[in-house]
């Protein structure tokens, strides 16, 4: 008689937050015995990890749902869309089980009611540091939950509730397992990086014995002490910000900060509920560049917010030519079910919206190519991702996974996924950039 292993398919949509609950979800699977499989027909029940961000992630959540419905049946459903109150039980009412984001327990209870675990210990074994969704050389990091701010496009404190930071010896405890199991790279993730610690007030905890603050700050000298490299998102730019260039400078994390800024008018910025000074954002951006002189910064905009005007848009392109920003991401606004920017009067046209995002990423195109040209001759560190037919496929420390540029690197050695090699650039396109490796 053939033994049954409790056989589980899951997809994850969404942001690095929605892939580090996936993670934590499989995880906790895997101690308990269920396999994960990569098809519908393998599987016993499907779980959906969803996103609900804007109109378009919707989409693809509840096609994803529809297809785990007619190929499967028996699916679960949790994320940012379930906490949706009943859109998707009305779409799916014969879904086993709806929970919203960062709901392990509750997705956990679900699978026990309808797939009972296996009780076979040999079944409980997990690789250290737990189950990632990334290749084993990086992995995100996610610090807190939750949101304190109230942007006006923004419907994720609704979905995700207010700030909640983990306690800090446990967030070290697992950027130390992680590296032990041989993560290179972690990759600092949370609604609000910056805010860091503020819902506690800054309690102090213990780490290995000694004090250690629950603040941005301490929190990146700590970890930037385990020896991996330590890359930095979603950092809200508060003024306390600044103190952590110079641990960039010294090589304690990586040069990378990633800020986003949304747009640079003061009006649009106002009715975004954005920090609304762009000036004072061009001089620390100054700042920091002095205190770092090698320093990528990273940003993302919305163009089409309503109410935008032809003047509005002009001044955020004379930001970018100002700035003169490493990586930029772009986005035309899309009304998003619940965000109060969808009552602002003035809607931008959808044509018009997208003209101006192809106008402000051609724009960044010139800047990209412009910055990348300047680093064609030097000598910098490449962490290998892997390859294709014709070279290696590594990044720099200018690089964070899946967003930004890319480094093919050509070698006359053989290299492994994680390794960290030494290469000059001989060449580069908008995004891009070419290396060999030094002798």
């Amino acid at each position: 008689m053939t033994h049954h292993i409790p056989s589980i398919g899951f997809i994850s949509l969404g942001c690095p937050k929605a892939l580090v609950d996936s993670e934590q979800i499989i995880t906790r699977l895997r101690a308990e015995g269920y396999a994960i499989q990569p098809d519908y027909e393998s599987s016993d029940v499907v779980v959906i990890n969803t996103c609900a961000f804007i109109d378009d992630a919707v989409e693809e959540s509840m096609q994803a749902i529809s297809e785990a419905m007619n190929e499967n049946g028996k699916v679960i459903v949790t994320g940012c869309l379930g906490a949706k109150q009943g859109v998707v039980e009305q779409a799916f009412p014969d879904l086993l089980a709806v929970t919203g984001p960062h709901a392990a327990d509750e997705v956990m209870a679900a699978i026990h009611l309808h797939l009972p675990p296996d009780s076979d210990p040999k079944l409980s074994l997990i690789p250290p540091g737990g189950i990632k969704l990334t290749p084993r050389h990086y992995a995100y990091l996610k610090i807190s939950e939750g949101c304190n701010h109230r942007c006006t496009f923004c419907i994720i404190p609704s979905l995700r509730g207010d700030l909640v930071s983990r306690p800090v010896s446990e967030v070290m405890d697992e950027a130390e397992g992680l590296i032990s199991a041989g993560v290179k790279e972690l990759l600092v993730v949370s609604q609000d990086t910056s805010a860091y610690g503020l819902d506690t007030r800054y309690r102090n905890d213990f780490w290995h014995g000694k004090p250690l603050k629950t603040r941005f700050l301490e929190l990146c000298k700590a970890l930037g002490e385990l020896g991996s490299w330590v890359r930095l998102h979603y950092v809200y730019p508060y003024p306390h910000v600044d103190k952590v260039i110079p641990l960039m400078a010294e090589g304690i994390i990586l040069p990378y900060l990633d800020v986003p800024l949304q747009h640079a008018n003061h009006d649009i910025l106002k009715a975004m509920k954005r920090p609304a000074n762009a000036e004072n954002i061009l001089r620390r951006i100054e700042n920091w560049r002095q205190a770092c002189p090698d320093i990528t910064l990273r940003s993302t905009f919305i163009v089409g917010f309503p109410g935008e005007t032809e003047e509005q848009f002009e001044e955020l392109l004379d930001f970018l030519r100002q700035a003169q920003l490493d990586r930029v991401g772009a986005f035309a606004y899309s009304p998003v079910d619940g965000a109060t920017a969808n009552n602002l009067e003035n809607p931008v046209p959808e044509e018009l919206k997208q003209d101006r995002l192809q106008r402000f990423m051609a724009l960044q195109e010139e800047i990209s190519a412009q910055g990348l040209a300047t680093r064609v001759g030097r000598i910098e560190d490449i962490i290998i991702d892997g390859r294709d037919e014709e070279a290696y496929i590594g990044r720099s420390k200018s690089d964070a996974p899946e967003i930004d540029g890319t480094v093919f690197v050509d070698a006359d050695k053989d290299l492994m996924a994680g390794d960290i090699v030494r290469a000059k650039i001989t060449g580069h396109n908008a995004h891009d950039l070419w290396a060999e490796i030094v002798k």
